[in-house]
């Protein structure tokens, strides 16, 4: 296999993103901005999310059981910056970002367009990434998008010609 092709074929999926959050039994919270997400089912409601197995995110939302998807929107390019580091709490922020709890602990960002808080009900760890099943508990939407839903989310794209994720 041609790796250049293999890496450029994978890199014109294109990818929103969103900032995946929860909390852990004693309180420890994680949030990384994400692109690998899809839904997966209409009834019940599921979608599935690649996370690094080594990251912090990763090891939280397993303790957890539960996550959130927080949707970026258009302009919140530096939002998906913020998250891209480990970051710690501060009461009811991550990285400066307020959050409340959502249904089933899971932060919800507060300054996002749209979320999904999901429990975890499956997870499938191969490769370098874990992808986890979630079946969507509770969601909100405090701003509607112009046009199509999907116009209102922040994609990959708009990181510049030079960001990245995959391949």
């Amino acid at each position: 296999m041609d790796a250049n092709a293999k890496k450029t074929a994978l890199r014109m999926i294109p990818y929103g993103l969103y900032v995946l959050t929860g909390e852990s039994k004693d309180g420890k919270v994680a949030a990384a901005t994400v692109n690998w997400v899809t839904q997966a089912s209409f009834n019940p409601p599921l979608v599935a999310v690649a996370v690094k197995a080594d990251s912090g995110a990763h090891s939280v939302v397993k303790d957890a059981g539960a996550f959130a998807l927080n949707v970026l929107g258009k302009g919140q390019q530096s939002l998906a910056y913020v998250f891209f580091k480990s970051l710690e709490r501060d009461q009811q922020s991550i990285g400066g970002e307020p959050f409340r709890s959502g249904t089933t602990g899971a932060p919800i960002l507060e300054t996002t367009p749209a979320y999904v808080e999901c429990r975890l009900v499956e997870t499938v760890e191969r490769g370098d990434h874990s992808v986890f099943i979630g079946e969507v508990v509770d969601a909100g939407v405090r701003q509607q998008p112009e046009g199509r839903p999907d116009d209102g989310t922040l994609w990959l794209r708009e990181l510049g010609e030079k960001t990245f994720y995959g391949g």
